[in-house]
């Protein structure tokens, strides 16, 4: 979902283990066909432009999380090419 000063992808997965910042290891993965690639790059992205992120779990049975960059420029005509799902 695209917001005014960044933007979040929120899912209904298995949520998030207890252990948070290994989701962030690079090679970190509970799938077995994973590479673990995914979040370290995002983490690397994030930091090299500055963003500020945050990463919450979702309340209540559904699971899921929630990952929530902000402090990012977004061009006021984006709202046509960046769509939420």
């Amino acid at each position: 979902m695209v917001r005014s000063d960044g933007f979040y992808v929120a899912d209904t997965g298995p949520g998030l283990p207890a252990d948070r910042e290994s989701l962030f290891e690079l090679g970190y993965t509970t799938a077995a066909d994973g590479t673990g690639f995914g979040l370290a790059i995002v983490e690397q992205i994030a930091e090299a432009h500055d963003w500020n992120w945050t990463v919450t779990a979702r309340d209540g049975d559904e699971g899921g999380a929630r990952f929530e960059i902000r402090n990012v420029t977004v061009p006021a005509d984006s709202s046509n090419s960046l769509r939420s799902a």
